[in-house]
């Protein structure tokens, strides 16, 4: 794992420590609590996990081994979310997001693979935007929720030096759910963090091997503004 993956992972563990003080200090809340706002924007730094050991997906894109494909990285998501139905148990949301995401694979001087051929660096870049539908628990001053939904995501792998694949730029149906929480520690600005998968459709196939089904894993962390 990188340095830059592992000072983002620090980063997010800080940032759900916070959120955990920041909820023990909610005991002078309002009250009664306000209700779940009408809209919310989540601003998140995020860590998805690549896959690095799917030997189908390295042939998808000429790759000789596992070791070659770039794993976790970083990246961001950006979402807006609506409340338009509010009941005594539970808010429906209604919304959308985008997520992005890189990872690079940057070897040592000299570096081989199977001891045969130079070992290139390969960029790994996700984007992913979906509309999505969400049951929310709590009130305004912090709550849970409960999210699912249905887009489309670009997945590009590519070496160094190598032609661009066509599997890049192939658009893949993609579910993507999960769940999270945001604490408003002001009245308008809250801490907030997203657990969420992303199972994406095989795409594309480059020379009889397609982009295979794969399940991607974003966890994100950091600002709501209501």
């Amino acid at each position: 794992m990188s340095t830059m993956v592992r000072v983002s992972m620090r980063a997010l563990v800080t940032c759900l420590v916070l959120v955990f003080v920041s909820l023990s200090r909610q005991a002078v809340a309002q009250d009664p609590p306000p209700p779940i706002p009408w809209v919310v924007v989540d601003l998140h730094g995020s860590i998805p996990k690549f896959p690095s050991d799917d030997p189908v997906l390295a042939k998808s894109r000429d790759l000789e081994s596992v070791a070659e494909l770039p794993g976790a990285g970083i990246g961001a998501q950006v979402g807006l979310h609506l409340y338009p139905l509010h009941t005594r148990i539970v808010t429906v949301g209604l919304g959308g997001e985008l997520a992005i995401g890189r990872s690079r694979q940057t070897p040592a001087t000299g570096a081989t693979v199977a001891g045969v051929a130079p070992f290139p660096a390969v960029d790994e870049r996700m984007t992913s935007i979906s509309p999505q539908l969400s049951l929310n628990f709590g009130n305004g001053s912090g709550w849970s929720y409960l999210s699912a939904g249905l887009g489309a995501t670009t997945w590009s792998i590519q070496p160094e030096g190598v032609v661009e694949y066509l599997a890049n730029s192939d658009r893949l149906k993609t579910l993507n759910y999960g769940g999270g929480a945001r604490w408003f520690i002001k009245p308008h600005l809250a801490f907030s963090f997203d657990v969420r998968f992303y199972a994406i459709n095989p795409g594309f196939a480059h020379d009889g091997v397609p982009t295979p089904r794969t399940t991607l894993l974003i966890i994100g962390a950091g600002i709501s503004v209501k």
